[in-house]
């Protein structure tokens, strides 16, 4: 069996859907398709159940996916040892927010340069809260992201930096925040929420603990993009201090005293466990930790 076309099934086998993993491993939507067909040819049943709305491993799928895990976890180890010396080689795929990338990165890739100068990183950045979605469907082999409050079952966690989650609003538009009395009447104060994530789930709990329901004028992706919109007066937001304090636009934002606080963010990187024994990605956890 062709081991990138197992590679293929292994991916739509975590995500379930074509369009995704077509996009993620960069071949067109028939190329995949016909992969597929191929390999179903050669085991002789069906490997995904198929409607306009959804697709679903068969029995035969399941027991292909295990497969294909431990096969192309086998075939790196043997690719490995027969490297014919201790110098690590290939690839990791890894990725990011923008802020992280140019916050936390740096020095872990600078070590990791120093120690690995033949194995390259392949960064991709985006909006935090797609990190986890994207190790679980093995788009990526590691991630640096926050830590989630019950982290999922085989996901090994080191945590690296924390940083409290805080409320802004633009210092160029101060009647952006609407007070009751000496309180702020969060019930018209417009917030522009996070679409998902760990941020807009610590968000929504503060709020149905005070049982307000806030005045949503926008939902976005990434903290960036709150930021960006709070500084044009369109509403308050909450994001990581630490984005704030990269953010060019930070001169723009003020930093809102509430209370009680929300609970900071716990910064680190993040695989499947059993991505550690590929001696790439151990490496880099290593190195990561070795600060």
């Amino acid at each position: 069996m062709d081991m990138e076309e197992l590679k293929l099934f292994r991916h739509l086998a975590e995500s379930l859907h074509f369009g995704k993993t077509s996009r993620a491993c960069h071949v067109t939507p028939s190329a995949l398709t016909r992969a597929i067909q191929r390999i179903e040819a050669e085991v002789g049943e069906r490997l995904f159940d198929r409607d306009n709305r959804s697709v679903r491993l068969t029995r035969a799928g399941e027991g292909l996916k295990q497969y294909a895990e431990e096969t192309i976890e086998r075939w790196q180890e043997l690719k490995n040892s027969l490297a014919g010396d201790a110098t690590l080689h290939g690839d990791i795929t890894l990725y990011c927010s923008v802020t992280a990338a140019y916050s936390i990165l740096p020095g872990i890739l600078g070590r990791f340069r120093k120690g690995c100068p033949e194995v390259q990183i392949k960064l991709q950045t985006g909006d935090a809260a797609q990190g986890l979605t994207r190790l679980r469907n093995n788009e990526v082999e590691v991630i640096i992201d926050a830590l989630p409050e019950k982290p999922p079952a085989g996901l090994e966690f080191m945590p690296l930096t924390e940083t409290p989650l805080v409320f802004i609003a633009p210092l160029a538009f101060p009647e952006t925040v609407i007070y009751k009395g000496s309180e702020i009447d969060w019930s018209k104060t417009p917030m522009i929420m996070a679409e998902q994530g760990l941020s807009r789930e610590r968000v929504d709990r503060w709020f149905a603990a005070k049982k307000i329901r806030p005045d949503i004028y926008a939902q976005v992706a990434g903290n960036e993009a709150i930021i960006a919109m709070v500084s044009l007066g369109c509403g308050v937001g909450v994001v990581p201090r630490l984005v704030l304090e990269k953010s060019p636009l930070q001169e723009q934002i003020a930093v809102l005293d509430i209370a009680p606080r929300l609970a900071p963010f716990s910064l680190g990187v993040c695989t499947v466990k059993k991505n550690l024994r590929n001696p790439k990605i151990r490496a880099f956890w290593e190195i990561a930790g070795s600060r």
